[in-house]
């Protein structure tokens, strides 16, 4: 596969001279078509190209707030009715704000209001375009306050738990009433 010869020797160049040069070079093989010199390279594309979207497009997310802005995947009527039974679980991480297990009332808050604001977010894009600015300036209002919540209970902040815990009562409250 990989010939060594020596450049000329002449009278300047002796063989077995430290002046000898050895060069190399590959030498086609019948045994080693062309295309196998770069097979290496396409392994390695396609390893790539196989494990990429397995790697990059994960739909975990880990213990974070789910707040994306992405094109809904549900229809309007799902998110009707899901949005009452979304708004009373988010409510109910007030049991584990009263025991202060602060840990567990995150993980039910960022569960519950990722449902919830993907509900809302669905029904304010099937209103009129003249109704949504203030809907959105509700909805906008009422996650703010969640993040809050959730930055208060990893700092294990009970005074602005609950600050934050009613500021999303109220907010849920006329989000609901004008949906």
């Amino acid at each position: 596969m990989i010939a060594l010869r020596p450049i000329l020797v002449s009278k300047y160049n002796q063989p077995y001279s430290p002046k000898t040069l050895i060069t190399c070079h590959v030498k086609p093989s019948k045994e080693m078509p062309q295309k196998l010199l770069h097979s290496n390279m396409s392994r390695r594309v396609g390893v790539i190209a196989t494990m990429a979207p397995l790697l990059l497009i994960r739909e975990e997310t880990a213990c974070g707030l789910d707040l994306r802005m992405v094109a809904p995947e549900q229809t309007l009527e799902e998110a009707e009715s899901g949005v009452e039974n979304h708004a009373k679980a988010l409510l109910q991480v007030r049991d584990l704000i009263e025991s202060k297990s602060w840990r567990e009332a995150q993980k039910q808050l960022r569960k519950s209001s990722s449902l919830l604001k993907q509900d809302i977010y669905t029904i304010i894009q099937g209103k009129p375009g003249s109704e949504r600015p203030p809907l959105r300036k509700l909805y906008s209002n009422l996650f703010n306050n969640v993040t809050k919540l959730d930055y208060a209970a990893r700092d294990e902040d009970a005074s602005r738990v609950w600050q934050c815990y009613d500021n999303i009562v109220l907010a849920l409250n006329d989000i609901l009433s004008k949906l």
